[in-house]
């Protein structure tokens, strides 16, 4: 097949970067990648832990090797703990998805927030308005309710 070329440079410049002990632009976003990081390995740790509760499970039954799983589970769930945080760590210093979160981090910098207080205020604001319609819409039902019922009692 002439003229179609696969780019297979992607795939691996991808395994490369999870490969690799370099830490991409350390001193930049540094926040949004720790958090990003740590949302990541709490993900990957609660999978591991339901891994731990469904092996045993999985591995019960007739003929199966009772003995053997309980010894080798906890090495096998600390080594794919290891391996969730070695991942979640090469995650967020792949060069494409650093770059998102440092350049989230400095739109985020930029962002004017709201004091405490004008929060607060807000909200109150909110809170009222939501009561104020229901009361509204709650007068409104009785009113149709009562034109209906009027109605349907002169038949």
């Amino acid at each position: 097949m002439a003229g179609i070329q696969h780019d297979h440079t992607a795939a691996g410049s991808l395994w490369r970067d999870l490969a690799s002990f370099a830490l991409y632009k350390p001193n930049q976003g540094k926040v949004a990648r720790q958090v990003t990081g740590a949302v990541l390995l709490l993900t990957f740790a609660i999978g591991v832990w339901r891994l731990w509760q469904l092996l045993p499970i999985w591995f019960a039954g007739p003929g199966s090797a009772e003995g053997v799983l309980p010894s080798v589970m906890p090495a096998l769930l600390l080594a794919a703990l290891a391996a969730a945080a070695w991942l979640a760590f090469r995650i967020v210093n792949v060069p494409k998805f650093a770059d998102f979160l440092i350049s989230v981090e400095a739109e985020m910098a930029k962002v004017s927030w709201p004091s405490l207080d004008e929060v607060v205020r807000s909200s109150m604001v909110i809170i009222f308005l939501i009561f104020a319609l229901a009361a509204i819409l709650a007068i409104y039902d009785l009113f149709w309710w009562f034109v209906l019922r009027a109605i349907q009692g002169q038949r």
